[in-house]
């Protein structure tokens, strides 16, 4: 049996368990299978939850009350060894779809299919899962709900695919070589990025960029900022305005960091802090210094990065300066009068 065979199959079981059950029966399926001193960790406004009755009651009942049906359609499934703790992880990537028939984070139903996006990071020990970083691009979805609350983005927002070669899921466990090559040009290229950060740069020469990543790289944003393809787009359709638009940008590392066969990933708790000097997002600048948690999820073809899945808790680095998106969408688009 392969290395995370058991982790693997663990939270395969788990999401099993989930997909099937009544909301009724939630809490007994987190109870099966998390440990006493489960940890979950999600965006905003649901953050750290302690136990799994808290979970349940805050995260997985809403959602599964307003999305009937609820599906969890997976595009990447890999596991591996945390480079920062040692313990072994699994890490699921791809969309809840379901009915919206119920509101949601005040979110006006629409009766119709929808898709959330979903990276779901699993902490195994013991036979247990003891912790869980869950990010969902709600965004995105109020975006497919007609409900967009921020201007127009740079890149193109759609319901995103998996990898080009339909080969993420990696349910027998792939060569360690494999792994241990993609994390190695993964760790290359962060480090890069931020010895640009260190620099004081604002901007970036497309030349760091093709030491690692595809002339034909996607990359695939949250809602708010859109997907770009090629590095000339992504630069012009993000990198730039994050870099240009955000001062005092500062690394501060990664909770988890593995990766399987040609795919990688990592989320942090927080990865970066900034200050937004204005036109990012096209918002205006506060000069006020704020958090960001953000997953990427790559995939690397040859000797260099080719896809790139991120979700950034955006609400979170909003609600940090004073905006509550939630809260202004709902009091303008559905109010309780």
């Amino acid at each position: 049996m392969g290395k995370y065979q058991e982790a693997k199959k663990k939270v395969r079981d788990y999401f099993d368990a989930l997909e099937s059950a009544r909301v009724e029966d939630i809490k007994n399926v987190l109870k099966e299978y998390m440990s006493e001193d489960y940890l979950f960790r999600g965006v905003y406004p649901f953050r750290e939850q302690h136990g799994t009755d808290a979970t349940a009651e805050n995260f997985w009942i809403p959602l599964k009350k307003s999305l009937k049906r609820m599906q969890r359609r997976q595009d990447i499934f890999i596991g591996g060894t945390n480079e920062i703790s040692g313990e072994k992880w699994v890490m699921s990537m791809g969309h809840f779809m379901g009915l919206f028939d119920e509101e949601w984070m005040g979110i006006r139903p629409t009766g119709k299919m929808i898709n959330l996006r979903y990276a779901e990071f699993s902490c195994v020990e013991n036979d247990k899962i003891t912790k869980t970083g869950i990010f969902i691009d709600i965004i995105g979805f109020m975006i497919q709900a007609g409900a967009n609350p921020l201007p127009p983005s740079t890149g193109s927002y759609f319901v995103y695919p998996g990898p080009r070669d339909h080969n993420g899921l990696l349910f027998e466990d792939a060569p360690e070589k494999e792994g241990i090559e993609t994390l190695a040009l993964v760790n290359k290229m962060v480090d890069d990025l931020s010895a640009l950060n260190d620099s004081g740069a604002m901007g970036c020469p497309p030349e760091v960029l093709e030491k690692s990543w595809s002339k034909d790289m996607i990359w695939y944003g949250p809602g708010g900022i859109g997907a770009s393809y090629t590095i000339p787009r992504y630069q012009l359709q993000h990198q730039l305005p994050f870099r240009n638009n955000l001062k005092d940008k500062k690394f501060n590392g990664h909770v988890c960091r593995f990766a399987e066969g040609n795919f990688a990933c990592f989320f942090g708790w927080p990865n970066l802090s900034n200050v937004p000097i204005g036109g990012f997002l096209g918002l205006p600048g506060g000069e006020i210094k704020a958090d960001m948690q953000v997953v990427d999820v790559y995939y690397r073809k040859g000797d260099k990065l080719s896809e790139n899945w991120v979700l950034i808790d955006i609400p979170f680095w909003l609600k940090q300066q004073g905006l509550d998106i939630f809260q202004r969408t709902q009091q303008i688009l559905n109010p309780k009068l």
